[in-house]
């Protein structure tokens, strides 16, 4: 891999941890309810003015059913199995579970048939992937932590599931107004319960503050969590899973055709 490879991995790995590390340091005093809540709602209002002075929400509300499945899925539903799942398990360790969505979308692409057939490569890669997996859940979790364990597969599949509905119904949508009006959708569904459980006093500074947290290697160095050889071994094994599983088949491709083919990567 080249310097600017590995810098883009080690950024992405920093990015990617970095969720899941402000969710652990908030969940010490705010129920998940009100964290879903407090995000949604403050995301909202930095997004809804700029998506309303580009009329971006009355062509995203005619197709309100995918959208609504869209804000259940991969905001509702998955942002509150987190908060629950972390009260229980180490940042780091929720990072590196939920690093198996490209496994679980895998399969979801070959089960409903949007993608093409699952060759001995990409099978294995699953395989290794899904034993990456296991690694992590038989020698990082304990007997008592199963139910967050099972919240955070239920993430997964959310997180796999998302981008499918994005992609078949609402891909002809401008992407701030699908996004904005999911936050939007969301900070009105758990107001109700979200203020019920929001706490009496205004929370510590390092809650209040834990938008500067960095990636789950902080939540390592900041939360005093473990990170074991089993943590590594499950890492690498589900990142070199990912990547065999989600890889596609190479066809040759005719010269005179070669300068017409477009590669979309997303953010």
């Amino acid at each position: 891999m080249s310097r600017r490879g590995w810098v883009l991995f080690v950024a992405m790995g920093v990015i990617w941890g970095v969720p899941y590390l402000l969710i652990k340091v908030a969940v010490d005093e705010l129920a998940p309810s009100t964290l879903v809540l407090a995000r949604t709602a403050l995301a909202s209002l930095l997004l809804l003015p700029l998506a309303l002075a580009r009329g971006r929400l009355p062509e995203v509300a005619r197709a309100w059913r995918p959208l609504l499945a869209f804000a259940v899925i991969e905001i509702m539903a998955p942002w509150l199995l987190l908060g629950v799942a972390e009260q229980h398990l180490s940042s780091s360790l929720t990072g590196l579970l939920i690093a198996a969505v490209p496994l679980v979308g895998a399969v979801l692409a070959v089960v409903t048939g949007s993608d093409d057939r699952l060759d001995r490569r990409r099978l294995a890669g699953l395989l290794l992937g899904f034993a990456g997996v296991a690694a992590l859940v038989g020698f990082e979790v304990g007997g008592g932590d199963v139910g967050a364990v099972l919240a955070l597969a239920l993430v997964a599949v959310c997180y796999a599931t998302g981008p499918l509905i994005l992609s078949r119904w609402l891909s002809h949508l401008p992407g701030l107004g699908v996004i904005t009006a999911s936050l939007v959708l969301t900070a009105v569904a758990y107001l109700p319960v979200g203020l019920a459980q929001a706490p009496s006093s205004w929370p510590s500074a390092e809650v209040v503050w834990a938008v500067i947290g960095l990636a789950v290697l902080l939540g390592v160095w900041l939360l005093d969590e473990s990170f074991t050889l089993a943590t590594a071994v499950g890492f690498v094994l589900i990142l070199a899973g990912s990547v065999l599983a989600t890889r596609r088949a190479t066809t040759a491709v005719p010269a005179e055709q070669r300068e017409e083919v477009c590669v979309v990567a997303e953010p």
